[in-house]
């Protein structure tokens, strides 16, 4: 039996809590956003909003200081993360209870288990920071397994804001943004941003802003003008899921396709002087 089935599966029957060995973390969670104290970032008063761990269902998580701007479940490379809160980490314990009997019953190995118990101590250990330990333990005796509904990717997007002044249809199949950058003002434009254009921003942020790129020439999706008209809208916007961020300097930022012919374009810094733009002299 698969990791992902032992984890994400609906169990009847007996839900006594079984001893997981929970021991002190030594794995860090991967951070996908760092705080930054540019001039163009959103809102201090959102900056200052505490974090929020995302954990899927195999017990892979990473945090973020902005959780604002996401869903309470998140899809990344075909995983749905859902926003840690007691009720969930009750959820992930029980079934870490389950993968114990797993392994007792011979259905996993001890090295798998053990490999689950390293990221389920890195979840409880931000729980008990964020939570208090009082509190998870409530969640743990109030839980019901057979009514808690788990994330799946079917609720992938829900939760989400519109832009301000542009209601929600009714009936769409189509994602809607997972965040809004700017997140204020009144932007008749919204271009959708994928979670994995967001986490491979995220990979090249401080290379970029350390050469002179502003955030919103990274991350804004709001415009004046329809994508990809005007210079709203950032790179985000221009990675999708089958390119890659190449070579990053104070001019460009080189989009590489990942096909077999490796398609290069750049996308360029206009707050920066271009090798191209020549300075006219005012003669005395």
């Amino acid at each position: 039996m698969s990791l992902l089935r032992i984890m994400t599966e609906q169990t009847g029957g007996d839900t006594t809590p079984i001893e997981v060995g929970e021991a002190t973390p030594n794995v860090s969670v991967k951070k996908i956003e760092r705080e930054s104290d540019k001039d163009d970032v959103p809102d201090e008063d959102e900056t200052k909003q505490e974090t929020a761990l995302y954990a899927a269902t195999n017990l892979e998580s990473w945090d973020t200081d902005r959780p604002h701007y996401y869903a309470r479940d998140v899809g990344i490379d075909d995983i749905c993360f859902r926003r840690l809160d007691p009720d969930y980490y009750a959820w992930l314990r029980y079934k870490m209870a389950l993968a114990k009997r797993a392994v007792d019953s011979g259905r996993i190995s001890s090295s798998a288990f053990e490999m689950l118990r390293a990221r389920f101590n890195d979840i409880r250990a931000w729980g008990m920071e964020h939570f208090g330990e009082g509190t998870l333990l409530s969640a743990i005796q109030s839980l019901d397994p057979k009514t808690y509904s788990p994330p799946v990717l079917e609720t992938f997007g829900q939760g989400v804001q519109y832009p301000p002044k542009q209601a929600a249809p009714e009936k769409t199949t189509r994602a809607v943004p997972q965040y809004l950058f700017p997140k204020e003002g009144d932007w008749p434009f919204t271009q959708e941003v994928s979670p994995s254009a967001v986490a491979k921003v995220n990979a090249i942020r401080d290379k970029a802003v350390s050469l002179g790129w502003s955030e919103a020439r990274l991350y804004q999706n709001r415009g004046c003008l329809r994508f990809p008209y005007g210079q709203d809208y950032g790179l985000v916007c221009f990675v999708d899921d089958n390119v890659r961020v190449g070579e990053v300097t104070r001019q460009s930022i080189e989009i590489v396709g990942t096909t077999s012919q490796e398609n290069r374009l750049r996308f360029y810094n206009p707050d920066v002087d271009q090798p191209w733009l020549r300075r006219m002299r005012r003669e005395k």
